[in-house]
């Protein structure tokens, strides 16, 4: 394992020199640390667990799904594909023989690509989009003057690199992409079952005649959905991961040449999929550019401003705990859009406050944790490694996108529900990052080890004020929702959120209040989403 952490730095070590050298050095130091709660959260969850998935059979090819409630698309037919060539024409039959040639000649690493490639496109794209999280969840670190550098937008390939990927700006991430997944499918599904063109092993036997790399179902090929995911979910990621363009760029090339050689569509139903799910990206990524992420980095003046205002209420304000003190994390990602709630039902989330910091409650609280860091239990310990996802992980929200692949492959889902599903998880998680993030900079709680400096953690203490947990928050919300989802899987998600939550206590980063008050916060942000999933056509 340090071994392959080691070898992805090195890209990154050959553009280093000097002073940034050292800070990339550092930064490595950090992620090496940390390797055990890699190791043993987020990675083991997924990782070597996908290889083999056969290809998708979904038990519904969900072909009325063009009807389903979207996103941000005003209608499903709100970009015009145009109607695809008759089967019979030589241009057409020219695409099917491409096809049969491709297939006559397969290298292993071919068939291992089609494989791969085959099991679903929404669960590949989220991997993908997983590990970008993970490779860019690295603080920076201090410039010469003790400051912080802050990536940039403007300048990605400056050091720091952008983005930093930490928990909010990684939640409204996954949350974009997949929501822009779900409503380029519902478009994608509309215009298949509008012009109803079979696929082409429907149309020529002879093509994967055995069905050796692909399942065949009765659901048309004229937009690829695959095509449609590529096209939309690679603006995307180039636009959150810009230094990521190439290696994006790449996997979009790979997914197409693989799912025209399956035999799954020509290569007129993948350009006209690529260009829908390109149009559908510019919807979103307009919305991103205005949605307030821009100004939740905020300035000194504000930052002060923050503590000021803690102060003037007689409480403890929080304080960076590390040497030299941090900037906070994102303090103005309480003011981000969201997808799914309104501004006025977003404010009614804000929990009242947490107890006093002079208070005999917070002096109550503040012992019971040190009272777990003191006299841990192997349980406890191993609870909260596995729930950590810090630095060089995909982050609480990416655990919780892991969680939900693993038993969504199991479902038989079609690509649309499957997308449908994600996208619901990712925007209740990214609602849980704004109300969490609004609740913790509104209090500016101090940590428990800010509190009582004998209070010593395994995993290094966040970078932003404590009250409310965001763990406890992305819980919630990822609990309500799966568990709307997969009712049978309920109390299984129950428990698993609230080990995350308790993890927070026990490890020593949070009072009581701090996870009973994000569990609760969570739940309520999570109904938002059950309330969509029912009433946008899809049950």
């Amino acid at each position: 394992m340090f071994l392959t952490l080691i070898k992805n730095m090195q890209p990154i070590l050959q553009l280093r020199k000097n002073k940034t050298m050292r800070k990339t050095l550092y930064t490595l130091l950090i992620v090496l640390t940390g390797s055990l709660i890699i190791y043993t959260s987020c990675k083991k969850t997924v990782e070597g667990r996908t290889d083999n998935v056969p290809a998708l059979n979904p038990a519904s090819v969900d072909l009325d799904a063009g009807t389903w409630k979207t996103v941000l698309l005003s209608r499903p037919d709100s970009f015009l594909v145009a109607a695809p060539a008759l089967i019979n024409v030589p241009g057409y039959i020219g695409e099917l023989n491409e096809i049969k040639g491709l297939q006559h000649n397969l290298s292993d690493q071919q068939i291992s690509d089609i494989k791969y490639w085959a099991a679903g496109s929404v669960l590949r794209w989220n991997e993908t989009m997983r590990e970008l999280v993970a490779k860019h969840n690295l603080p920076p670190y201090q410039n010469e003057d003790g400051t912080y550098p802050i990536p940039s937008s403007a300048n990605p390939f400056a050091y720091p690199e952008f983005p930093f990927s930490n928990p909010p700006y990684a939640a409204r991430a996954y949350a974009y992409i997949s929501a822009a997944q779900y409503d380029a499918l519902v478009a994608c599904w509309h215009y298949k079952k509008l012009y109803n063109r079979a696929a082409p092993y429907k149309v020529d036997s002879t093509i994967n005649a055995n069905a050796i790399y692909i399942n065949k179902t009765d659901l048309p090929s004229y937009p690829s959905d695959a095509a449609v995911l590529a096209g939309v979910t690679a603006d995307l990621m180039k636009l959150f991961f810009p230094t990521e363009i190439g290696a994006v760029e790449a996997k979009a090339a790979n997914a197409k040449e693989s799912t025209i050689a399956s035999g799954a569509c020509t290569r007129s139903d993948w350009a006209a999929g690529e260009a829908l799910g390109r149009q559908i990206a510019s919807v979103f990524a307009a919305r991103g550019r205005t949605d307030n992420t821009g100004k939740a980095v905020g300035t000194q003046t504000q930052w002060d401003s923050l503590a000021t205002a803690a102060i003037g209420k007689g409480e403890i304000p929080w304080i960076s705990l590390e040497t030299p003190k941090r900037n906070p994390m994102l303090p103005f990602f309480g003011n981000v859009k969201s997808l799914l709630i309104d501004s006025t039902s977003m404010a009614s989330l804000l929990p009242g406050p947490p107890p006093s910091t002079n208070s005999d409650q917070m002096k109550k609280e503040t012992e019971e944790v040190l009272s777990y860091v003191k006299n841990p239990s192997r349980d406890d310990i191993e609870l909260v490694h596995f729930w950590a996802d810090g630095a060089g992980t995909y982050t609480p929200p990416g655990h919780w996108n892991a969680i939900a692949s693993e038993d969504f492959i199991v479902q038989n889902f079609s690509e649309v529900r499957w997308a449908r599903n994600m996208s619901l998880l990712n925007i209740a998680m990214m609602d849980a990052a704004i109300i969490c993030w609004k609740t913790k900079y509104f209090y500016f709680n101090p940590r428990p080890s800010q509190m009582n400096p004998e209070i010593k953690t395994t995993t290094g203490v966040p970078n932003f004020p404590s009250y409310i947990s965001g763990h406890s928050t992305f819980s919630g919300a990822a609990a309500t929702i799966l568990s709307h989802i997969l009712p049978a899987r309920a109390d299984a998600y129950n428990k698993m959120a609230d080990d995350a939550s308790k993890s927070r206590l026990v490890g020593g980063l949070h009072y009581r209040s701090d996870i009973e008050v994000g569990m609760d916060v969570g739940k309520k942000t999570g109904n938002y989403a059950v309330q969509r999933a029912q009433t946008d056509g899809a049950e």
